[in-house]
């Protein structure tokens, strides 16, 4: 009997279209890649960004993972429900969610939660309201290493920050957090010098703190792009978050990784609005639409097919004369942005050994959950 290609789902008649499938057993070889990329898995702090799951948590929690990294409450939540051991929360909270970080230490207090400043404004808020609640809240200092979007450029300003926020009641400084998103060359020979120069001024300012007789700060670095590089350095913590579904934009860009694509959008043919185009049932709200039409999704199983158009419910693509193709076809798509599509469902429909087998809720997905 001839194997099926891995994404092909044998009950698909059960499976209601669009939805979002994920392959377990990818994601368990893609974490298993991870950790062999890096030559102590204490120095892994994987985003949860991508997956925004308990399932894919508790996944890494197993591998070893102890250490994690998030952008939102919900986020934070979903690890301090799984009993992470330590958890930065990368954003500067302010205003009511600076309150929602505070519940969310008392919540869970068998995790280490951290967040981020950038400047001294925000650490004097967050020193106050940690006293306020008989708390003495984990730090980083937010560098800005090129990403022009938050953080202090490394330098005389940021040790300057890094002094003032130390001397503070309510807040214990931890270290620095360079996060180099802006860096994406395909080419693995640019993309290291690149990083290396940005990364250059973090270990500069490191060493000024060291001189000014500071504990060596720890250091948070990178993303999936950069992560094989920061991953050859000594004590650096990497941050990488797509890395456990990939997507069709970095395995193009980033063929070095040998990560596997675990998360697929399913679509089925609703209309054949002339001889030539074919409407799938994947709009804006079924699949990342921030890119260029073309590179929304990777049709893997009609490559051929072309979107000319995209609304909120519809995908039209072009097929040609003749295509054969008919109104309920099933069609699997690879998003080039996993992130992204992922926020847009509630669950992702679990398939093993080619059969639906369960669903893991992308709760995070909410932007909030109990706090």
């Amino acid at each position: 009997m001839e194997e099926k290609d891995w994404y092909i789902i044998n009950d698909i008649d059960q499976l209601d279209t669009p939805a979002l499938v994920v392959y377990p057993d990818r994601v368990k070889q893609n974490i298993a890649t991870l950790i062999g990329m890096i030559d102590n898995v204490n120095r892994l702090r994987p985003h949860v960004k991508t997956h925004k799951s308990k399932d894919v948590t508790r996944l890494m929690l197993e591998a070893g993972i102890t250490k994690f990294k998030c952008a939102t409450i919900a986020e934070a939540e979903i690890l301090g429900m799984c009993n992470a051991p330590d958890v930065l929360l990368a954003y500067q909270p302010v205003g009511p969610k600076l309150k929602r970080f505070v519940n969310l230490i008392l919540a869970y207090p068998d995790t280490l939660f951290s967040c981020l400043i950038d400047n001294l404004a925000a650490a004097i808020e967050i020193s106050d309201v940690a006293v306020q609640n008989n708390l003495k809240i984990s730090i980083y200092i937010d560098l800005n290493v090129g990403q022009n979007r938050t953080g202090i450029k490394p330098g005389h300003n940021a040790s300057t920050l890094y002094e003032e926020a130390s001397a503070l009641p309510g807040i214990n400084v931890l270290g620095l957090h360079a996060y180099d998103g802006h860096i994406h060359e395909a080419d693995l020979a640019i993309r290291t010098t690149e990083c290396n120069e940005g990364f250059a001024t973090v270990l500069k300012l490191q060493s000024t703190l060291k001189e000014n007789g500071f504990t060596e700060p720890a250091i948070i670095a990178g993303g999936s792009p950069t992560f094989p590089i920061h991953a050859k350095r000594k004590e650096i913590e990497c941050s990488p978050g797509t890395f456990v579904y990939w997507d069709k934009g970095y395995q193009t860009s980033f063929k070095e990784q040998a990560f596997l694509p675990a998360a697929l959008v399913v679509s089925r043919i609703i209309s054949l609005p002339d001889e030539t185009k074919l409407c799938l049932d994947l709009g804006h709200k079924s699949i990342a639409s921030e890119r260029e039409l073309k590179t929304r999704v990777y049709l893997i199983d009609a490559p051929g097919l072309e979107a000319v158009s995209q609304s909120e419910e519809h995908l039209v693509v072009e097929a040609g004369k003749g295509h054969g193709y008919k109104v309920g076809d099933v069609i699997y798509g690879m998003p080039y942005h996993v992130c992204p599509t992922v926020a847009l469902y509630e669950r992702a429909i679990t398939v093993e050994d080619n059969q639906i087998s369960g669903e893991w809720k992308n709760i995070a997905r909410d932007r909030m959950i109990t706090i």
